[in-house]
Order: structure tokens, then C-alpha cells, then sequence
């Protein structure tokens, strides 16, 4: 498994929570706020320079009020375009 920062998942993660937090209307520093972080926090991640843990992914959800399955079903279609069909 590849642990990169630019994979299709991972920016498909980025670009789902950008979208998802400007579609609630939330600004980065109302979500740091939220969260108990920095807002360089949010920066960060939605640009990629740090990832998120699953508890930390289950904070963002919870904070921007948007359902977990809606952010996973985004990074899942990108990673599943990248899979090798071992069938295949």
C-alpha cells in the first residue's frame, strides 16, 4: 500500500472535505475552532501537508455536520479506480 500524499484517494479525500466544509458554510477557522485546533490545522490537511487518523476524519464529520459515508463514498470510487482487478 502506498503511504503518499498525492495518491487519488487522498485527493479525493482532500478535495471531499474542502467541498463539504464551504457547502455548510463553515470557514477553516470556525472548523479549527470546532475542533480545538490551530487553523492552520485545517490548512494543512486540506492541502494535503498532513493527514488525518480515522478518529481525527470522525471529528471533521462531526464537526462540519456531514455524514461519514458521504466523504468515504468519494475516496472510495477514486481508490477503486486504482485498484488492479486481480482477475484481471
Amino acid at each position: 500500500m502506498v503511504r503518499n500524499l498525492r495518491t487519488p484517494g487522498h485527493l479525493a479525500l482532500m478535495q471531499v472535505l474542502v467541498e463539504t466544509r464551504k457547502a455548510k458554510n463553515v470557514t477553516q477557522q470556525e472548523l479549527a475552532d470546532r475542533l480545538d485546533r490551530p487553523q492552520s490545522f485545517v490548512a494543512k490537511v486540506e492541502t494535503g501537508e498532513r493527514r488525518l487518523d480515522v478518529v481525527e476524519l470522525a471529528e471533521w464529520v462531526i464537526a462540519v455536520d456531514v455524514e461519514y459515508q458521504v466523504v468515504m463514498d468519494t475516496v472510495l470510487v477514486a481508490v477503486r479506480a486504482t485498484q488492479v482487478d486481480p482477475a484481471g
